[in-house]
């Protein structure tokens, strides 16, 4: 299995994921330019990350790639124990993630696609700062009983440990959210998380 990711870029996630596994993949990894590419186009004609390759398959898609990492590492458990129940509350976790939080920070990566006028992008951005902390809120309070977004470390973890990277960047107001903050520090005593942000060149 191979991963083509962009350091920092939502691909990380999969890239924790893959580490998680213990097994061996490989990764290559690409810049803005490399993404245009005629080669990685002929893989996804999106220009985006992430993408992997097994064998002749080619599957792009954050949490198609998370279902399928965790479908062929089943011993890792990324979805849960194998019942209808755990691996519903991964997905729910993914969904969340996936759907609300990550969508949640296009106006402030290209607020010009949003709205036109410059002078009104500063708006944009403090509508879209205050969702995504209420968003944040709504995770802190789910965290505050457990480790984990479903219970159990699933792959929903990685990919919300990526937001909370950008939060950090793009200066979302996380104080007070105490369960938040320990959540990314036990993913960042990860050893596979170190080393997939090792391998990325990420602090």
């Amino acid at each position: 299995m191979k991963l083509y990711t962009k350091p920092g870029a939502c691909s990380t996630a999969d890239h924790i994921a893959l580490q998680w596994t213990g097994q061996p993949f490989e990764v290559e990894i690409l810049d803005k330019d490399a993404m245009k590419s005629p080669a990685y186009l002929a893989i996804n004609p999106a220009g985006a990350v992430p993408a992997i390759t097994d064998g002749d398959f080619v599957l792009t898609q954050n949490a198609a790639i998370m279902g399928y990492i965790s479908d062929t590492h089943p011993e890792t458990g990324l979805a849960g124990d194998g019942s209808a129940r755990q691996r519903a509350e991964a997905n729910r976790w993914l969904a969340f993630v996936n759907s609300d939080l990550h969508p949640a920070f296009k106006p402030l990566f290209g607020p010009a696609a949003f709205i036109g006028d410059a002078s009104q992008h500063p708006a944009l951005r403090e509508a879209a700062l205050k969702r995504l902390r209420g968003l944040y809120e709504t995770a802190d309070r789910r965290l505050a009983d457990r480790k984990w977004l479903a219970g159990f470390r699933s792959y929903a973890d990685p990919y919300f440990y990526i937001t909370l990277r950008w939060a950090q960047g793009l200066g979302v107001d996380l104080s007070g959210l105490d369960n938040l903050a320990a959540f990314k520090q036990r993913m960042e005593a990860d050893p596979g998380v170190r080393a997939a942000l090792e391998a990325e060149g990420l602090d």
